[in-house]
């Protein structure tokens, strides 16, 4: 299923929000760039939308993209990268 146009609850809103935060808190600072986290972001909407609402398996499965684009954050000047 993909995400676009699915419409989540605000419960799950918050879930999937938090998820976001604490996947983001264990990367090393120098793979917090804003490209890592909208990979991350996107991997728990998927996820999500297709029905997963456990908080550490949608965490591991969000991370799974980090070895993806880790690639990119030599690209993004540390001036840049979003924490």
């Amino acid at each position: 299923m993909n995400p676009k146009g699915a419409v989540f609850q605000p419960e799950l809103i918050e879930l999937m929000t938090s998820v976001l935060d604490d996947a983001t808190a264990t990367l090393p600072e120098s793979k917090r760039t804003s490209v890592i986290k909208a990979e991350i972001a996107s991997n728990i909407l998927a996820w999500a939308a297709k029905g997963e609402r456990n908080p550490e398996v949608l965490k591991m499965r969000a991370l799974l993209i980090v070895g993806d684009v880790s690639h990119y954050s030599h690209d993004i000047s540390p001036e840049r990268r979003a924490v």
